[in-house]
């Protein structure tokens, strides 16, 4: 039984479906980017080095149609201000959140909306206020797609992707992230099993 949901959000261009680090693309619509290389389905276990995705952005940025815009200290400040509405909106649960330059991460007590949903909402607000505060230009996409979702089916999966989700920002040289709208973890739903037997 899905207990939470992983969200990998990334903005426009920053996870292109034949990047070397693996995707959840399948087919390549557009034949500018199929240039780039062939698509690898799933991250890979080996990882490439970071000079080979550097090499990768940097050719990719001189195909794509729009600027490749990583997500600056205010984008991210707007990002988390959407997210927060949305989850308070939408009376969503969220243990973990980390928002980066070229990705964000947040993980999602199940609710009543398919994961699916759940992200569309989190990229409709995010974009919305990020284009009302004229953080990207109107024409600009904010986001590279609908992002990849990890169902997570046990307590022990949910605390290893928090650990991992608050970790991410410290392995990429920065701060570590807090939120207030994160809520810590509580074993839930085990600690509601438990106390339905007393």
């Amino acid at each position: 039984m899905v207990l939470a949901h992983h969200l990998i959000l990334t903005p426009y261009g920053w996870w292109l479906p034949n990047d070397p680090r693996g995707s959840m693309s399948q087919t390549i619509r557009n034949d500018v980017v199929a240039e780039l290389g062939v698509i690898h389905y799933g991250r890979k276990k080996v990882q490439p080095i970071r000079q080979d995705i550097r090499k990768f952005h940097e050719t990719a940025r001189m195909k794509l149609q729009h600027t490749l815009l990583p997500f600056a200290n205010r984008d991210q400040k707007a990002i988390a201000e959407a997210f927060a509405i949305t989850i308070s909106k939408a009376g969503y649960t969220c243990y973990a959140c980390a928002i980066l330059p070229d990705h964000a991460h947040i993980c999602l007590r199940k609710h009543r909306d398919l994961a699916e949903a759940m992200s569309e909402r989190l990229l409709q607000q995010s974009k919305q206020l990020m284009q009302e505060r004229q953080l990207r230009p109107a024409d600009h996409p904010v986001w590279g797609g609908p992002g990849w979702k990890v169902f997570l089916d046990s307590t022990d999966d949910i605390w290893r992707t928090i650990r991992y989700i608050e970790e991410n920002p410290v392995k990429a040289g920065l701060r570590k992230q807090s939120y207030s709208f994160v809520t810590p973890y509580d074993n839930w739903s085990f600690h509601k099993a438990r106390n339905r037997k007393r």
